[in-house]
Order: structure tokens, then C-alpha cells, then sequence
């Protein structure tokens, strides 16, 4: 690790540096790699080997592997940041709040990341917190003349970013209600939505609830699945949780 920086009380941009990321070339936006933490009490991770269904390590554990949004690749310093949010107990939330300057991590990757329709009229993006990174790489990307909705839900105030400028874009940011299920916000953002046929979607956060988005995408509207990408980035009640995108 080169650096961490802090983006927001809630999100920390980790700069990843070493001649190991030679290679790695990331050509679309809102694509992914996985992130290899050291296991705890440990200084450096250990590769895992794949056995079949799993990846494992030497003694057996499961390996704490994380999937986060390649935010920048500079292939020239070798450089990748991670955006990585901090409220929760995730693993990698844990790991960026106490990482400092030396500490190890590997990644591999990338994977599949959005094909960009430059002939695309209009667009919507609509995500939770873990979904920010990926979206300000769409907004980066988008066709300048199409006109796109972004809506994004945070739990907290703070956790408003200054994105991307696209001279087309309304960002909403819808923050989540006490007691409410992660995901109610930005569900209900995209059912309110008004989509005609020509627009393009895109969604990814908390995994049921981007199950419903696809019923109400995918069931209730109709939109040609070719017309639409949706993401479950993590579940709600597993060990990892938000924070580690």
C-alpha cells in the first residue's frame, strides 16, 4: 500500500502500488477486482489455491477475499486506487481504517466491467454506497449529450460525494431511514423513476434489493434485460457487509 487518503468520514481512497499490477489494463467502467487481505495477525496474505468450488488456504480457512471497483489504474506508476466505505465491521472496511503505508494486499482481475453505448439517449444509474465508485466512472464515461438519472442511497449525511461533472446528470442522493432494510432507499428511487424505452439502466448494491429491482425492471415494466445491468454487490447479514464493497 502507498497511500490511504480520506474521501469522506465514510470512504477512504487506498492507493495500491507495486510492480506486481504491470499488466493490469482495466478497459471499461464499473468493472471489478478481488482483493486479497492478509488473515489476521498476519503481515502478508497467502495465495489461496482453488479446490474445486473454493478457494482455500494452506491450513484449510477460507481466505478473506473481497470484490471492490478498480477505481483508477495509472499503468505508468503502477498505481490502482480503491474506494472502499467504512461504516459496517467488513473485513476490508476493518483493513482500510487500520492499513497504513507498507501494509501488503494483492488483487487479481479485472472482471467484467460496463460496455458504454455511445448511441445510448438516456440513462439511469442508481446504487448504495458501495455502488459510488462505480458510478462515478459511468459519469466519466456516459455520452456528454445523453441525459442520466443518478440516484444513490446513503445511510448517513456525510457519505455525499463531490462525483464526476457530466453536463447532463441529476444526482439524487436518497439517505436511508432508521430501522429501514439496506436497499429501500434506491429500490424505490428506480420504481419511482420514469424510464422510456430507449433508456439504459444500470444498478448494483445490496443483493435483495437489487432482486427487486429486477422484478420491477425485468416483470413489472417490461425493459429488454439487454436494456438494463443489475449488480448484487454484497448481502445484507454476511461477514463482509457494506464496507467492503
Amino acid at each position: 500500500m502507498r497511500r490511504v487518503a480520506a474521501l469522506s468520514p465514510w470512504m477512504v481512497r487506498v492507493t495500491l502500488a507495486g510492480g506486481e499490477l504491470e499488466g493490469l489494463i482495466v478497459d471499461e467502467p464499473a468493472a471489478s477486482v478481488r482483493l486479497l487481505l492478509p488473515s489476521p495477525g498476519a503481515n502478508e496474505p497467502v495465495i489461496p489455491t482453488w479446490k474445486g468450488n473454493e478457494f482455500l488456504l494452506p491450513d484449510g480457512r477460507r481466505p478473506r477475499i473481497r470484490t471492490v471497483t478498480p477505481r483508477r489504474v495509472d499503468e505508468a506508476l503502477l498505481e490502482l486506487d480503491l474506494d472502499i466505505v467504512l461504516h459496517g465491521s467488513g473485513v476490508a472496511s476493518q483493513w482500510a481504517e487500520a492499513a497504513e503505508p507498507g501494509a501488503a494486499a494483492a488483487v487479481s482481475g479485472p472482471g467484467r466491467g460496463y460496455a458504454v453505448d455511445q448511441a445510448g439517449a438516456a440513462f439511469l444509474l442508481a446504487g448504495d454506497e458501495t455502488a459510488i465508485p462505480a458510478i462515478s466512472q459511468l459519469l466519466e464515461a456516459l455520452p456528454a449529450n445523453a441525459p442520466v438519472q443518478a440516484h444513490i442511497e446513503i445511510a448517513h449525511p456525510d457519505a455525499r460525494l463531490a462525483l464526476p461533472d457530466h453536463p447532463r446528470t441529476t444526482v439524487t442522493w436518497h439517505e436511508l431511514p432508521d430501522g429501514a432494510s439496506p436497499g429501500d432507499a434506491f429500490v424505490a428511487a428506480v420504481i419511482g423513476a420514469e424510464l422510456d424505452a430507449s433508456t439504459l439502466v444500470w444498478v448494483a448494491g445490496e443483493a435483495a434489493a437489487v432482486q427487486r429491482v429486477r422484478r420491477d425492471l425485468f416483470e413489472e415494466r417490461g425493459i429488454p434485460r439487454t436494456h438494463a445491468v443489475v449488480r448484487g454487490y454484497w448481502k445484507h447479514g454476511r461477514a463482509g457487509g457494506p464496507g467492503d464493497g
